[in-house]
């Protein structure tokens, strides 16, 4: 008879269910998206007005040049120098590459010289060169005009400033 009271209140425990509720059924009120802030709206703007003027001062500085650009992915332009081994496979998505970059501001400052070994694919290249980079052989010489947005962006480096359109030449070793 014990074993059968035990029994029972087991069973009423698990019916019970240890005091957790049932989920509750979600309302059938349609919801409306967030209004969207109007200061995050202000800077979306200004960041597309900037963008469109980097491509457009791009574009004119482009066509001054003696070598031939093309407009490659991330609004840059790049003229490829020096072609490389081309008996060498093409660097692939998560390969490690190392990579020389020399960084000038249009004016012909340099901003930045470095060389180190990147693996390809996890952004840690410049969105230009990282998307690009796998178009090109090893020994690949490249001159690239690269937007702000796809360059060094709005916080820029230690080196570049922010919003800085950029001369970069990139060598794939």
């Amino acid at each position: 008879m014990k074993s059968g009271k035990i029994i029972l209140w087991g069973i009423a425990m698990l019916i019970a269910g240890c005091g957790h509720q049932n989920p509750q059924i979600p309302s059938q009120r349609k919801s409306r998206p967030p209004e969207p802030d109007s200061t995050q709206l202000a800077v979306m703007e200004l960041n597309m007005q900037l963008a469109q003027a980097a491509d457009e001062q791009l574009a004119a500085l482009v066509q001054k040049q003696e070598e031939a650009y093309a407009l490659y992915n991330g609004g840059a332009w790049a003229a490829i120098i020096d072609r490389g081994d081309i008996d060498r496979p093409m660097p692939g998505m998560g390969e490690e590459c190392t990579v020389h970059l020399k960084v000038f501001a249009l004016d012909g400052r340099m901003l930045e010289d470095s060389e180190g070994t990147y693996c390809i694919g996890k952004m840690e290249l410049p969105v230009a060169v990282d998307t690009n980079i796998r178009e090109w052989h090893h020994g690949c010489r490249v001159k690239m005009f690269a937007p702000w947005y796809s360059a060094y962006g709005i916080r820029g480096t230690r080196n570049i400033p922010p919003y800085e359109n950029v001369l970069i030449e990139i060598e794939l070793r």
